[in-house]
């Protein structure tokens, strides 16, 4: 079974199949009678994901304004990956983020200050960015405003996709790590499932191999702490945070941008 889309109630079911025939997916009245693949949500004011098979997890939302996103603004646990994109004094790339999921590390770097731009395959997972996008340009919170200002949504194979004038590409395989939540879990297992009903899912071995033949001045990818580097090629060099490690290809002179 692949992503459905489902009315949250019955009071949205036209604009549930409204949405289902823009996206071109398949419109189901009743998600609960269904016991595999992920259905899309439509309520009145937002969407969300919900993995059908068993167990049956919560729903996973996309909300750039969320009560975790602002936590994340706050900790100081975002400067690893802002320094593995290259972020120093007023230093911004441009980054190319080649597989978007839910557009949190995305986020992370608009906040930093980078033109972001959030390539993502499936189609569901790009009406909830665009969606959560549009939520947060009317955020009472200045600062999520300006962040997602700088990020933009793009939807199909990252490899189609214009690279030119991104200074940084970046790629998270969404593989599982220890110690995660189980919030944290419940998220990955369900975009999992949802890239699982997509045969053109794109092999990150395959991504990295694309990414390091574009014109950018650095690939940075997002690894598990004691996971191999990806597809065994060496890093330039490697920022290590507490559960996840980015390990950074830096691109010879001339062989960039």
């Amino acid at each position: 079974m692949s992503c459905v889309v489902a009315p949250a109630s019955r009071g949205v079911q036209a604009r549930a199949k409204s949405v289902a025939e823009t996206l071109n997916l398949e419109f189901v009245a009743i998600a609960d009678d269904l016991d595999s693949g992920v259905a899309l949500v439509i309520d009145t004011d937002r969407s969300w994901l919900q993995r059908l098979q068993s167990p049956r997890l919560g729903p996973v939302y996309i909300d750039f304004s969320s009560a975790d996103m602002l936590y994340r603004r706050k900790s100081g646990h975002n400067e690893p990956l802002g320094r593995a994109i290259g972020v120093k004094g007023e230093k911004r790339p441009k980054v190319f983020d080649a597989t978007a999921g839910l557009g949190r590390d995305a986020f992370v770097l608009a906040d930093l200050g980078c033109s972001v731009a959030l390539s993502e395959q499936s189609v569901p997972l790009c009406y909830l960015l665009e969606q959560a996008r549009e939520l947060a340009l009317m955020s009472a919170n200045d600062k999520v405003v300006e962040a997602v200002s700088r990020m933009r949504v793009l939807c199909g194979d990252s490899r189609q996709q214009a690279i030119e004038g991104f200074d940084v590409i970046y790629i998270d395989p969404m593989f599982p790590e220890r110690g995660k939540t189980a919030a944290v879990k419940k998220d990955l297992a369900t975009v999992q499932a949802l890239h699982g009903d997509s045969s053109g899912a794109n092999d990150p071995k395959d991504l990295l191999v694309w990414a390091m033949a574009q014109p950018v001045e650095r690939v940075v990818i997002k690894r598990p702490v004691k996971a191999p580097a990806l597809g065994n090629v060496k890093p330039s060099h490697s920022i290590t945070g507490k559960t996840v490690r980015f390990d950074v290809m830096v691109k010879p002179k001339g062989n960039g941008r």
